[in-house]
């Protein structure tokens, strides 16, 4: 039956448009809600015209305070986040003081915006945080490092790229400030803050599976499948560079300072004699008597910690030195304590020993290393110079995580892992055929520097290869005129030879002296080469010995370098005094060489001369070489040497000018407060003296113009009574 008209009528006007006349208001609908509204005021009690304001309160420009300014933080306008961000800057900048009641505030709402989407939010927050961490104490910020680092490792592992890219660039931030609280557990199994940045780390060099997964090639994960573009991956790799630093010398926290003051670490020497306790006792010879007597601390280089206790006296439980009651306690010296002592009762896993974790973390980490050197050293250091300057910087941060890694392992007390010697054998293979390292483009100083460090990192870990090899697996592969081992270890000895001699290395300019950071760095690869026992090396070792010693004599007495020069070159001396030494390196062995040592030997009373009181630890290092050369009669202690030795140390105490007639030596300007520097040179003095008179006649010259110099200037003075003394008991002995 068909609709009625009425049905289809209504069914239309679903569907028609109302025509409206001109002037006429629309219609409105029949379900419409009323929502207007009469009031004869309206009130605002948060208007700005009428809220009472405080005029002592600070605000910036915009008359914003710093409880504004937060509060914009979490505002949903990038823009206004990146506002309130410079106006903090501009409000601390001026009123500094009211970082102490809002720090807490202010840091739990910047660390949200870490992993914030915009980059122009985070890469204002980064500038934001680089102004304001390096102001704040580390005891007022360690409190909030689990804050900022709960955020940052969230970051690490964000889905975007860019922002974990961020992430790592707030993290090397984080270690410049706090380095203590971003390693702290990193090489222990378990949830920390170190763990989760290591493991973070590793995902964005696309290094495989979760850090500490089963044995077995790396699998790929999900953030492997990005490629990192080489500005982001040279972030990445700096970046942990400083992570692994960290890591490897956690125990510096105790105020170990790496400065001229520290005496020179011959841990490279330990293997050559027969008992640890033999190498302690050698390496605390020389050691300044400021340095024995300091509190007993940890001391860290490229290689294993070691601990340097007082070993000059007996220690008694009743005298024991703990602790110095005058030194003053930080925080965070406090904190570590205590963690230290909660960990003495907790036995480690597995993988907290360092023999296991680190290797398994190189084995890890090496795939990315070959793979960079193999992508960037092609073209950095090709003779048309076409890599560009991050791929350069590339090849130095490689450089320096091989170094930090395989120096910690292979250079420990206990057996170098023969899968880690493997390793290192790869990546220098990989590297010797650009060494040494110069680029023909022209680039500024600070990367003519980097190359110039690689070149010494790259000496450094051949000398750890030569010198933690198997003797007899070395013996075999050396018999190879053809084995790539000799050919790194004769490049290697020209390098080093060619830099003590002051000349130049391929196309790169080499400054005519040698700063004392290079000397020490090349000091574990002259060992390594003038101690083998190998006759296919024995050419090597002739060249380098001939230039260590012509450096050794012309270094000025005002260089960096001089000091550590004086320190090794009187241990190689003291060397064969040692009874339980068993190393290779024998000086009597060649007479030229025997020479060249006494030529140097004589000529110590000249720097004690020049240096005069301007270097009073170099001149007590001096004076307990003179001693214990004296002391254990060395082979060197001739009657020559007692009468150069005799005659150029009486201007040390009295020079007979020829105008101004007789003036007081440097000896005389030692400080007063330094007495026991001015009692070793007079023991020196003495055990000279005797040494002398025990030769016969030939050397009676030289000692009485010596003893008369003594009794001059010490007459009437402190020490005279104590000269009198030991030059008495010295003689009766």
């Amino acid at each position: 039956m068909p609709k009625s008209a009425k049905k289809r009528k209504d069914k239309a006007a679903d569907f028609t448009k109302a025509k409206l006349k001109l002037g006429k208001e629309k219609k409105a609908p029949s379900n419409v809600i009323d929502t207007s509204f009469k009031a004869r005021s309206i009130a605002l009690p948060t208007q700005s015209i009428g809220a009472a304001k405080d005029e002592n309160t600070p605000t910036t420009r915009r008359k914003l305070s710093i409880n504004d300014l937060i509060a914009h933080l979490k505002h949903y306008s990038p823009s206004v986040k990146k506002d309130a961000l410079a106006g903090l800057s501009e409000l601390l900048e001026a009123h500094w003081t009211l970082v102490d009641h809002h720090l807490t505030q202010l840091i739990n709402h910047v660390a949200r915006m870490i992993g914030d989407e915009d980059a122009g939010v985070r890469k204002q927050l980064l500038s934001f945080l680089s102004w304001l961490l390096p102001r704040l104490s580390k005891e007022d910020l360690i409190p909030h490092a689990s804050t900022l680092l709960l955020f940052t490792t969230s970051a690490q592992t964000h889905i975007f790229p860019e922002i974990r890219i961020d992430a790592v660039r707030f993290l090397t931030l984080f270690l410049e400030q706090i380095p203590e609280s971003l390693v702290d557990g990193w090489n222990v199994t378990g949830p920390s803050h170190g763990r989760r940045i290591l493991e973070g780390y590793l995902g964005n060099l696309n290094a495989g599976t979760k850090f500490g997964g089963a044995e077995g090639p790396p699998a790929a994960t999900s953030s492997a499948s990005v490629i990192l573009s080489p500005i982001s991956k040279l972030a990445v790799l700096q970046s942990f560079s400083s992570f692994l630093r960290a890591g490897l010398t956690r125990d510096r926290h105790n105020g170990i300072s790496q400065s001229s003051d520290v005496p020179l670490h011959t841990w490279f020497m330990s293997q050559s004699f027969t008992s640890r306790g033999a190498y302690q006792k050698f390496e605390n010879t020389l050691m300044p008597a400021s340095q024995l007597f300091q509190k007993t601390r940890f001391r860290t280089q490229r290689t294993p910690t070691w601990i340097y206790a007082r070993n000059d006296a007996h220690e008694y439980p009743q005298n024991y030195a703990f602790v110095d009651y005058r030194t003053s306690w930080s925080v965070q010296e406090i904190e570590d304590v205590v963690m230290d002592s909660g960990n003495l009762s907790d036995g480690p896993s597995v993988e907290d020993s360092a023999s296991v974790f680190l290797p398994h973390l190189a084995r890890t980490l090496h795939p990315i290393l070959v793979s960079t050197i193999l992508d960037c050293a092609p073209s950095v250091f090709a003779p048309d110079g076409k890599g560009s300057d991050t791929e350069a910087s590339m090849m130095m941060a490689v450089s320096q995580v091989a170094s930090l890694l395989y120096g910690a392992i292979i250079g420990g007390n206990e057996a170098a892992p023969a899968s880690s010697l493997s390793e290192l054998e790869v990546l220098l293979g990989y590297m010797t055929p650009y060494f040494p390292f110069a680029s023909s483009k022209s680039r500024d100083v600070k990367f003519t520097q980097d190359f110039q460090d690689m070149n010494l990192i790259h000496c450094e870990l051949t000398s750890l290869l030569v010198l933690r090899s198997n003797p007899k697996i070395m013996q075999i592969r050396l018999s190879n005129p053809n084995n790539a081992l000799i050919l790194q270890i004769a490049t290697v000895s020209d390098f080093i030879t060619k830099l003590l001699r002051g000349q130049s290395t391929s196309n790169s300019q080499i400054p005519r002296s040698i700063p004392a950071e290079s000397y020490l760095a090349l000091l574990p690869s002259i060992w390594a080469i003038i101690n083998n026992p190998y006759t296919e090396l024995r050419l090597h070792t002739t060249d380098i010995l001939h230039a260590l010693l012509n450096h050794a004599n012309k270094t000025s007495s005002k260089s960096s370098a001089k000091r550590p020069s004086i320190e090794f070159v009187a241990r190689l001396m003291l060397l064969e005094t040692e009874s339980q030494y068993q190393g290779a390196f024998k000086i009597w062995s060649n007479y030229q060489m025997q020479q060249q040592f006494e030529d140097w030997l004589v000529h110590l009373p000249q720097v004690l001369w020049e240096i005069g009181n301007n270097d009073l630890i170099a001149t007590e290092v001096i004076l307990r070489f003179l001693l214990r050369l004296l002391q254990r009669q060395s082979p060197f202690v001739q009657p020559k040497a007692i009468s150069s030795l005799g005659f150029r140390l009486v201007p040390y105490f009295t020079v007979n000018h020829p105008v101004r007639g007789q003036l007081s030596g440097p000896y005389s300007k030692l400080p007063l407060t330094q007495s026991h520097v001015r009692r070793l040179c007079l023991d020196v003095v003495s055990t000279l003296l005797v040494r002398g008179g025990q030769l016969g006649a030939g050397v009676s010259e030289a000692c009485d113009a010596l003893l008369k110099a003594v009794d001059l200037v010490v007459t009437d003075t402190i020490e005279g009574e104590y000269w009198v003394h030991v030059y008495k008991a010295v003689s009766s002995s």
